[in-house]
């Protein structure tokens, strides 16, 4: 029997790796961090492609394993991403987010297999339910504000989503993952399902209020998985949709000016993802094969470098206990690894040359070139300079030289440092070797990175970037300010609103109270005043009295009736 015929999903693995993790050793755990997610790979690579494994559910004809090219890539990443983070995270994290954070990656993993709408559901919501733990283990209140609202925000995709997927099966009659047109109601709603997952602005807020907040470690996880997983699905389901290219746009360019704003390195980093999800979904707009394998490229290069740097800040926060780049500079020279392998992550994600950035992202842009979309491309070497400037050399000049902050601490632990330097290596190897990548694309590659033009072109618009940081660089210098982003509204202006509007109520139950309830209260006393026993309307009155009032209502009745 070969690996094909197994009768489970390669998701399963990690799903018992994760149930393995709180129930064993601690000095058995990081060989169980390790081997699943090696165990996992073994199996993915040794898939053949096609529909693998069906069931039976409600009613539907489910395609738990369906393998090619692009989706084996991306497992690949997932689980090499689970098996590095492990090693980075396991002597600081905790047991719940180790544990947690392998549940995520197997939810990644599912989704990159799954064959039809209802099984990539079910993975989806498997993932959002286990980044919400991870997101929670950060153990601070702000960790577990910041945890429900990305555990509610995800809730309202995963509706959204799931209402887009019934109305496909019932428009229909098939839940089969294929590229659909934006054609009906329910592919509209798949869309904006995914695309809240992505991290797409205005609902992106959920990305850099979370993510911070999670542990140094649990953030590392947090970066790999929901976004480049619904990078993957709109590869497969929507390629070529034109509206994708203008929101991957504003995308990039929402990301830089929002990191550029930031104090915090790690919401730096934070809103950096944002900007890279937008390259990448600019690549699915665009729709051609040499811009889809620089979409599936760019994603496996992003989630390593990404990686990297939030690493690198990461073991900042664990060494020092700081994350405000006000607070940090000067630590290149006590911690020479971390601040080596920043900035081997900041060059690759600013696509210096020699890095997997370089022969990644600059397929999108030649796509959207062969293309003949003069301003797309115009606006895709613009945010190249932009990413260089928040990414490439803000976060690794704040956080490692500016001034002197006094600190003097050390490297962290080897195991930190050890995925470190094997993620630095990786971005370093890809970049200078773009075959090993290139070879695993869906689509077959004629496409030259290394060219004498690319490589000037490159240069001089990163070194001019470099040279704009510097001689801005009065302005660049963050202060205490805390950047308001759309999540202002959920989070400061609705709770305040909601004050308002309490205390309206309030005052209208006062009002109420005086000029109702109160008077009402008082109504037995005067109706037995006038009604009762003693009261002058329960008295016998003598008849001339009566016809007195009788001619009195009479001339009042005549006299209203004329007037009207």
């Amino acid at each position: 029997m070969t690996i094909s015929d197994l009768m489970f999903p390669p998701a399963f693995i990690m799903i018992l790796g994760a149930l393995l993790v709180p129930l064993v050793r601690s000095s058995i755990r990081p060989i169980v961090l390790v081997a699943i997610p090696a165990l996992t790979l073994l199996m993915i690579w040794n898939l053949d492609d096609g529909v693998l494994l069906t069931a039976r559910f409600l009613g539907y004809e489910i395609e738990l394993v369906e393998a090619s090219n692009v989706r084996r890539l991306f497992a690949t990443i997932f689980a090499s991403m689970c098996m590095i983070g492990g090693l980075f995270a396991f002597k600081h994290a905790k047991v719940a987010e180790l544990s947690a954070a392998m549940a995520y990656a197997a939810g990644a993993v599912g989704v990159s297999f799954a064959g039809d709408l209802i099984t990539l559901f079910l993975f989806w919501e498997f993932m959002a339910l286990f980044s919400t733990v991870v997101v929670w283990c950060g153990g601070t209140e702000a960790a577990r504000r910041a945890g429900i609202r990305y555990g509610v925000m995800h809730l309202i995709g995963g509706i959204i989503l799931k209402i887009g997927i019934e109305g496909v099966a019932v428009e229909t009659g098939s839940i089969q993952i294929a590229a659909m047109q934006l054609e009906s109601f329910a592919s509209w709603m798949i869309l904006v399902g995914i695309l809240i997952n992505a991290a797409a602005p205005p609902v992106s807020a959920w990305l850099s209020d979370a993510y911070p907040e999670a542990s140094p470690t649990g953030s590392v996880f947090l970066s790999a998985f929901t976004t480049k997983t619904a990078v993957l699905a709109l590869w497969l389901l929507f390629p070529g949709q034109s509206v994708l290219i203008w929101i991957g746009l504003y995308m990039i360019f929402y990301g830089i000016i929002f990191a550029l704003m930031e104090n915090d390195m790690r919401r730096i980093l934070a809103y950096s993802i944002v900007n890279q999800v937008g390259f990448m979904v600019v690549g699915v707009g665009i729709g051609t094969e040499l811009a889809l394998n620089g979409v599936a490229a760019h994603a496996f290069a992003h989630i390593i470098y990404k990686a990297l740097l939030l690493m690198s800040a990461g073991a900042v926060m664990v060494q020092t206990g700081k994350r405000k780049c006000t607070d940090l500079g000067g630590l290149y020279r006590t911690m020479p690894v971390t601040a080596v392998c920043g900035i081997i992550g900041a060059l690759a994600i600013s696509a210096f040359p020699y890095t997997s950035g370089f022969i990644s992202k600059s397929m999108i842009s030649q796509g959207a070139a062969y293309g003949e979309m003069a301003f797309v491309w115009y606006c895709l070497v613009a945010a190249s300079a932009g990413v260089f400037l928040h990414a490439g050399i803000k976060f690794p000049w704040f956080v490692f030289f500016q001034k002197d902050s006094g600190m003097r601490p050390k490297d962290p632990s080897w195991n930190m440092q050890a995925a470190m330097i094997i993620f630095a290596a990786a971005c370093v190897i890809i970049g200078v070797f773009p075959h090993l990548l290139y070879r695993f694309l869906p689509f077959a590659v004629d496409y030259v990175p290394y060219t004498a033009d690319h490589l000037v072109s490159q240069l001089q618009l990163l070194l001019f970037a470099g040279l704009a940081f510097f001689v801005t660089l009065p302005l660049m210098k963050r202060t205490m300010t805390i950047s308001l982003d759309v999540d202002f509204f959920y989070r400061k202006l609705a709770p305040k609103l909601w004050r308002g509007f309490e205390r309206l109520l309030v005052k209208l139950a006062d009002l109420a109270r005086v000029l109702i309830l109160d008077p009402a209260r008082h109504l037995p006393a005067w109706w037995m005043r006038f009604h009762g026993p003693e009261g002058p309307l329960a008295r016998t009155w003598p008849t001339g009295s009566m016809l007195l009032w009788v001619s009195i209502i009479l001339v009042v009745l005549l006299v209203g009736a004329r007037i009207l």
